[in-house]
């Protein structure tokens, strides 16, 4: 077998393979301890996919749905996989205004949504939507998913389009933070490569159990369970992340991949030291974080705390996921800092300003490509700014590679803030201001001056509101962690939250906006 486990050419036939391989295994178990098996997932997939034939969803239509993490979502989405559907995930936190620009221009069929769900009603909203727009129809999906005979299905679908090009089978949307939403067009073999480097990086094996609770609306949630498929682990899900309960389930589960990202991190560190001496995962093998920024120090936090490794962390986008990985094997200094290499057939380069590729060690912009690359946007007027001439992505993020192709990432080429004709990166004050114990979240950003050009703007959620931090402790913090003088930030705004989008990320151009209009007061 290949070090990323199975290989498919669609996602249909990675099921079967998976199910022929190890029916009575376990894929899935969710809050409510349900449980289902390789061999139940398929067979419900079958069932699930004639049930939507019946309903009068076909080959090639676009069917968007916006779903929990819950086994149904799971299954409908292999279902629609069956079908050979093109489908459109939407992460929860949508609302009216990107449903409908994402139905708009993605051409949606069919819209799937739950009813109630955390207060929001869903189908109402959905309703709304598809009243605008001719031709688009509403299923609730709750509890169940509709069934049908799966004698009834259709051949299964192929791995090409019917002009021998790569099949569109999903369209996943990026987050927006400075424009609407962008539609990355893949295939399922883009897919199945990017679940392969994560695989293969992290050395997964069956009785791995992994802790999917990033939303499976994200492209990382579907690469979550192709994951599974190809080597036959399984994972955990749950339709909301409790710090008690979830933890609970993930502990009792016997999770050995904790996951994922910052927030999850701090949740589960603070449950473990408020039971210093009962380990809270003996399975842990790994606690996975996705590029997002961390501080050095984290890895070391996790690996004496929780065990295992430490921190693993992967790079990828919307447009290229999983392009690259941490191996568990890596050196301290590699999980600490560093967003893993590219796994099989993927390449990461870095450019200079002026399009030179950047030496090994030398700050420039990131662009990727590999067999994980969308192939464009459904908007095709944005690809050519996209893709550079040799037909790697441009990421706009900032970073590094070394001399083994590992890449570490500084920062977002739009989110330097130049002072005094000096670039500061707003990314390394945050990964130093989240370690003062006093910090619960912050962001950085670049406010207009007229005397230095810009000055930076520390934004700060306090873990305690009744004692917030001050601009001196902040910047003898940053201080004492070398960071020069010439780097401090000049401002502090303490905050309640911060504003996110839909996918969760920190909208820095509302911070921007709103701190700048104040200082023209």
């Amino acid at each position: 077998m290949p070090a990323g486990g199975l290989e498919a050419g669609t996602i249909w036939r990675l099921l079967v393979a998976r199910a022929e391989a190890t029916p009575d295994a376990r894929v899935v178990v969710d809050e409510h301890r349900r449980r289902v098996t390789f061999g139940e997932m398929r067979d419900a997939v079958e069932r699930a996919a004639a049930g939507l034939l019946s309903l009068g969803v076909r080959p090639g239509d676009v069917v968007s749905w916006q779903l929990p993490n819950r086994i149904e979502t799971i299954t409908l989405a292999l279902a629609l996989a069956r079908l050979g559907a093109t489908q459109n995930p939407l992460v929860m936190m949508l609302r009216e205004r990107e449903l409908g620009f994402i139905c708009r221009q993605a051409g949606t069929r069919w819209l799937l949504v739950p009813g109630m769900f955390r207060g929001v009603d869903h189908e109402a909203m959905a309703r709304t939507v598809a009243a605008a727009q001719p031709g688009l129809e509403v299923l609730r999906v709750d509890d169940g998913l509709p069934e049908g005979d799966p004698a009834s299905l259709p051949p299964e679908p192929p791995a090409d389009a019917p002009d021998g090009g790569p099949a569109v089978r999903w369209i996943f949307y990026t987050s927006g933070t400075t424009s609407d939403a962008k539609g990355a067009k893949h295939t399922d073999r883009g897919l199945i490569a990017a679940s392969g480097t994560f695989c293969a990086h992290l050395a997964l094996r069956p009785e791995d159990v992994t802790a999917t609770l990033l939303p499976m609306a994200h492209v990382g949630g579907i690469a979550h369970v192709l994951s599974a498929l190809r080597t036959g682990s399984s994972m955990i899900v749950s339709a909301v992340f409790d710090p008690h309960t979830t933890v609970d389930l993930l502990t009792e589960q016997g999770v050995t991949l904790v996951g994922s990202g910052l927030p999850f991190i701090k949740a589960y560190l603070a449950r473990q030291r408020a039971q210093p001496g009962t380990p809270l995962f003996p399975r842990a093998r790994v606690t996975l974080c996705g590029g997002s920024p961390r501080p050095e120090s984290l890895h070391y936090e996790v690996k004496r705390e929780l065990g295992g490794v430490g921190v693993v962390s992967g790079y990828g986008l919307t447009e290229c996921p999983y392009i690259t990985w941490g191996r568990w094997d890596d050196t301290d200094a590699d999980h600490a800092t560093s967003e893993g290499c590219p796994g099989e057939g993927g390449e990461v380069i870095v450019v200079r300003p002026d399009g030179t590729r950047a030496e090994d060690g030398e700050t420039g912009e990131l662009r990727v490509r590999g067999p994980q690359l969308m192939l464009g946007y459904v908007d095709a007027s944005l690809d050519a700014e996209a893709f550079d001439a040799d037909g790697y992505f441009r990421t706009g993020d900032l970073g590094f590679r070394d001399e083994r192709g590992y890449v570490t990432v500084t920062g977002r080429m739009k989110d330097v803030i130049i002072r005094k004709m000096e670039n500061i990166s707003a990314r390394e004050l945050e990964e130093l201001l989240i370690t003062h114990s006093a910090v619960a979240e912050v962001a950085v950003v670049g406010l207009p001056d007229a005397e230095t050009g810009e000055r930076a703007c520390a934004v700060v959620v306090p873990a305690d509101p009744g004692a917030p931090p001050d601009l001196v402790g902040l910047c003898a913090h940053l201080r004492d962690h070398g960071l020069s003088i010439r780097k401090l930030p000049e401002q502090l705004e303490i905050v309640a939250t911060l504003p996110r989008n839909a996918m969760g990320k920190i909208v820095k151009r509302e911070l921007t906006g709103r701190f700048a209009a104040e200082g023209k007061r």
